[in-house]
């Protein structure tokens, strides 16, 4: 089964099969804002994961959940991800991808919970950190405006 070797929340990523990543605003672990319910308007989910020679070419079931600070889910992805290439030696292939989380609304401050899964195993588990901010001003800026006609 493929092992997820890391996992973090930035303000944006580019991750592409088979190239380096790059990311704007790494190492989100806390979001803030004046009133609530809040809705951020984009985070992206930076994914490392490690597939053995033996599990190339397959189709491989990952789960996203995010859930509320009283553990009711709160949004679900679920993907399908083929790692395809050349392992040498019988090692491991790193494949990294990123999903964009758009418009997220959080009804109250508290600890919000990520978790992912593979082939409905659970493998990491993020929390995520949402908080009254008092200073001036939304304290919500995105790094860039979300695409046309996605919410």
């Amino acid at each position: 089964m493929p092992e997820i070797d890391f996992a973090f929340l930035a303000d944006a990523a580019d991750a592409r099969p088979g190239q380096k990543f790059n990311i704007l605003g790494g190492g989100v672990t806390r979001i803030g804002g004046p009133s609530f319910p809040l809705v951020h308007p984009h985070l992206a989910l930076v994914v490392g994961m490690s597939v053995a020679a033996t599990e190339l070419g397959r189709d491989h079931e990952l789960r996203f959940l995010l859930l509320a600070p009283n553990g009711a889910e709160m949004s679900r992805a679920e993907a399908q991800i083929r790692a395809d290439g050349w392992a040498t030696g019988g090692g491991d292939t790193s494949v990294t991808f990123a999903l964009d989380l758009w418009n997220l609304t959080f009804a109250e401050p508290g600890d919000y919970s990520l978790r992912i899964l593979v082939a409905g195993s659970e493998r990491k588990r993020m929390t995520l950190t949402v908080e009254r901010s008092t200073g001036q001003g939304s304290g919500v800026v995105p790094p860039f405006p979300a695409p046309p006609g996605r919410a």
